[in-house]
Parts: structure tokens; sequence; C-alpha cells
């Protein structure tokens, strides 16, 4: 005899919202006019996070890519003039990739996307609702480690 998947409606209530919350970023993305995709989009994000430049090999592993991935979006940016590469100070057999102003502008944009689309998402919620759902959310993210990883 099976049992019934009691989480079964669930996981697919999050999946449903997870698909929901991409359609509605990338309606944002393509409106705010930056000319870029989502995954180029992820890219720049990661790429402010570091303090300098860094390899391409260093993006691939912080976004969980192959390497060959993030030649891609490299390429495809560089295109649209939002990074660059450069050569590194103390070895110059390596590449390092670094934003351009066009870069950080669109960085500012996609911010702009991004909190649109979450408060398109969330506008259907009471601040209690929110605050609720932020906890939720958090346990999730850490996996019920309380923050602490693996």
């Amino acid at each position: 005899m099976t049992m019934p998947d009691a989480d079964g409606p669930l996981a697919e209530q999050l999946l449903r919202l997870t698909r929901r919350v991409h359609r509605i970023q990338k309606r944002h993305l393509k409106e705010c006019g930056v000319g870029i995709t989502p995954a180029q989009s992820r890219l720049l994000r990661t790429l402010a996070h570091y303090d300098a430049p860094p390899r391409m090999a260093d993006l691939a592993e912080r976004l969980e890519v192959v390497p060959r991935a993030v030649t891609t979006l490299v390429d495809g940016l560089e295109a649209h003039g939002k990074v660059r590469r450069v050569p590194d100070p103390t070895n110059r057999r390596v590449i390092r990739i670094e934003l351009t102003d066009d870069g950080r502008c669109a960085l500012r944009e996609l911010h702009r996307a991004r909190r649109s689309a979450a408060e398109e998402i969330l506008a259907p919620l009471t601040e209690e609702q929110r605050s609720v759902l932020g906890v939720l959310l958090d346990t999730l993210v850490d996996g019920g480690t309380g923050g602490h990883g693996c």
C-alpha cells in the first residue's frame, strides 16, 4: 500500500511560485531595458560582490556552473559593454573580469527591476504575513541549520 505524499501539494506550490517569480523577474528585466538575460544578470550581481576582478574560474565556482557557461555569459556582457576582460597584474596568462561603468549602471537598473518584481509578488500579503514568510524562507534557505550551514 502506497502512503499519500503529504508534502506533494506543498512542493508543487513552491515550484509554481518559483516559476512565477522567474516570469515576473524576466518581465521586469525586459521592461527596464538593460538588454541582458536573467543568467547575465546573475553574473553581474555576482561580479559586484568581489573586491577585485575575479577570474572566470572563480565566477564559475561561485555560480556553480561549468567554466564554459561563464565564458558565454561574459562574451555576451562584454559585447554589450557591461564587463571587460583585463590582464591579471601579477600573471599575464590570467584574465580577470571587471564591471564597466555601463555594467554598474545596469546593476542599478537590475536592482530596481528586482525590487519591482518583489513588490508585485508580495503585494497580496499583509505586513504580518510578510514577516512570517520571511522567517519561514530563512528556515528553508538555511536548511533548518539555524544559519550555520553544513
